[in-house]
């Protein structure tokens, strides 16, 4: 049997697991609720602080990138409206110039008609070329912006997507 209190305390302990023995309970307790301590405080002070400064940047980058396409989207609406304005403006002018025409001779309206849609022509090209450049611009733009923001929403969501698959999307919403 046991002979001496070393080989009893041996037997006692080989017949059961440690960590359900009552007597090294207050010792469990106590290192348990040293070590939920420290993981609080490592998560309070630490962890939980740069994520949510992380999560505030992307919100502050996401809330930038829309707030600069609603602003591209309202310059490429002003240009088509100043557009419009100047067609008006030369249409109007060149009513004009037929009216005053129509009173001079026959030879004289004629030189003066060519004059006025040479004039109508030319402005209407360079109006007409200036807003397919503003429209490009401002769709490559959204664009641009676009696969930014689906790319960091992507990866905020924990997700992975090349640069081509977004792409793809983007042309495709963009397409209708």
């Amino acid at each position: 049997m046991a002979d001496t209190p070393v080989e009893a305390g041996a037997e006692a302990s080989g017949a059961g697991m440690p960590q359900l023995d009552f007597s090294t309970f207050p010792n469990q307790i106590f290192w348990l609720l040293v070590t939920l301590v420290v993981i609080y405080l490592i998560l309070s002070r630490v962890a939980l602080p740069r994520i949510a400064s992380v999560l505030a940047e992307r919100q502050g980058t996401i809330t930038n990138d829309i707030a600069a396409a609603e602003e591209l989207k309202m310059r490429a609406q002003e240009a088509e409206a100043a557009y419009d304005q100047a067609l008006l403006d030369a249409r109007a002018e060149a009513a004009k110039i037929v009216a005053d025409t129509k009173a001079d001779i026959q030879a004289k309206l004629d030189v003066e008609m060519q004059k006025a849609d040479a004039e109508i022509a030319a402005q209407t090209a360079e109006s007409e070329k200036a807003i397919a450049e503003i429209q490009a611009g401002a769709t490559e733009a959204v664009k641009a912006v676009a696969k930014d923001t689906a790319k960091e929403i992507v990866a905020a969501l924990g997700g992975k997507a090349d640069a081509r698959t977004i792409t793809a999307a983007i042309n495709a919403r963009m397409k209708g």
